[in-house]
């Protein structure tokens, strides 16, 4: 596998970083273009593959397409924000009418329905009628929860993009790690054939030998674990997924990064106006602001409006008897007021006010957030440029140098193997920058409600 990074920085500065650091890494190959630079290392050892090589390899935009399409807990957001699409339609209409077939004034001892005159077979239709605006305010409120559930889509997406930006760029990171414990691992052992070359003829001692041996199994330790890890990320990501857990991820032998300058004031502006969570919550603030006016309303009875017909049967001397038709109003007499109706409108009232608590708690962990998280990202830029612009290049040339002096006697081995070990730290560490500023990129991407991919 290829390892392959387009590095859109300044030119000058990363050819000097490319030159230190090829000197010490046999597989890396550099190609130089007039616009970047494409940096090649050799394929790794057999221990390092993840994946079949028939498997396709998984692009962060792949993965982020895989997730939106498959993942059970985001469709599970969306078919509830649909089942709440479909109510508010059902919440304004008037209830069904009543149809209702009667037979009355029946005389229990014949059940003759001729013999009485008040004896009849009535057919009858009523319909409830809720005060007028009490249908409007339900179908208002169920609206705005059905908006507030699509918001909430939105907010649950973006929760899952940030998810998977961070664990793939973990994945990426674990892999750059491991090809360097394997670059190290052969330096390690050419410090080895030195030391025994040395011992042999005298001029070396066998502690520096096992010493450098030591540090080989060390890295053989560390790189089990790493191994380890990478796979237990693998089964986090593919529940992302919606893989099988068991399944390996290939990532691509290709990574593009940005550094945008961020503003935090230019964020907390912007989250303001993008953030779904901040539009899901005032569409439920509307929704309680309705409660509280349908419970105002519900102090007004509701109607019950009917008609009916009443058919009877002629005498049993063959009389003919009339018809009656009937038309009935009734409606609900709340004298129950202060018990319940007035405590509704106090019980929604404070729920209006947990809304609007709810709005403003969501709208200060969000700026702290941010702002947390802009404070992160810049110090893990100025890292990563420390990294690459000085401690690496530094760290490269004190490494040589003492190589130099260890072939010639000239440096002692403990020296030697202490600055490989921190030259190996620090080119983990830049990995490990470089990660962090995209993971909390994701995380801020998700804070604002957009993507932060400007320059």
């Amino acid at each position: 596998m290829f390892y392959l990074l387009q590095l859109r920085r300044k030119f000058s500065a990363w050819q000097a970083f490319i030159f230190w650091l090829a000197t010490l890494s046999p597989s890396l190959i550099v190609h130089f273009s007039s616009t970047s630079i494409t940096v090649r290392y050799a394929e790794a050892s057999a221990e390092t593959q993840f994946s079949n090589r028939n498997e396709s390899i998984l692009t962060l935009n792949q993965a982020i397409e895989d997730a939106l399409q498959g993942n059970p807990g985001l469709s599970e957001i969306k078919s509830r924000a649909e089942a709440l699409a479909a109510i508010p339609s059902q919440a304004g209409s008037l209830p069904d009418p009543t149809v209702n077939v009667d037979m009355l004034n029946v005389p229990t001892r014949s059940f003759d329905l001729r013999k009485e005159d008040m004896t009849m077979l009535e057919f009858g239709v009523s319909q409830a009628l809720p005060f007028p605006g009490k249908l409007a305010l339900r179908e208002r409120i169920a609206e705005q929860e059905a908006l507030a559930a699509a918001d909430s889509v939105e907010e649950a997406r973006l929760r899952l993009i940030r998810e998977v930006k961070q664990t793939w760029w973990r994945l990426f990171y674990y892999d750059r790690a491991l090809h360097l414990l394997d670059e190290s691992a052969v330096i390690f052992q050419q410090i080895i054939d030195i030391a025994q070359a040395k011992y042999k003829v005298g001029k070396g001692l066998q502690q520096d030998v096992l010493m450098a041996q030591l540090e080989l199994s060390k890295l053989k330790n560390e790189k089990l674990n790493l191994i380890s890890m990478r796979h237990g990320q693998d089964a986090r990501f593919n529940v992302l997924l919606d893989q099988a857990p068991e399944m390996s991820v290939r990532m691509p032998s290709e990574a593009e990064f940005k550094l945008p300058v961020l503003v935090e004031s230019a964020l907390q502006s912007k989250a303001l106006k993008t953030r779904p969570l901040f539009a899901q919550h005032r569409k439920m603030l509307d929704a309680a602001v309705a409660r509280v006016d349908l419970a105002e309303q519900d102090f007004y009875p509701d109607f019950t409006l009917g008609a009916g017909y009443a058919v009877r049967q002629n005498t049993p001397g063959g009389e003919s008897r009339s018809d009656f038709a009937s038309v009935r109003l009734s409606m609900n007499v709340p004298i129950y007021a202060a018990r319940k109706q007035a405590k509704a409108v106090v019980q929604r009232q404070r729920e209006l006010l947990q809304e609007r608590y709810a709005l403003r708690d969501e709208h200060h962990k969000i700026q702290a957030e941010i702002a947390a998280k802009a404070a992160e990202y810049q110090h893990a830029k100025e890292e990563l440029s420390l990294l690459e612009h000085e401690i690496i290049p530094q760290a490269q040339q004190t490494v040589k140098s003492l190589m130099a002096g260890y072939q010639v006697s000239q440096t002692d081995f403990s020296d030697l193997l202490r600055t490989q070990l921190n030259f190996l730290q620090y080119q983990t560490q830049y990995w490990q920058a470089l990660t962090n500023t995209q993971q909390i990129l994701a995380a801020l991407s998700a804070e604002v409600g957009e993507e932060l991919n400007h320059e």
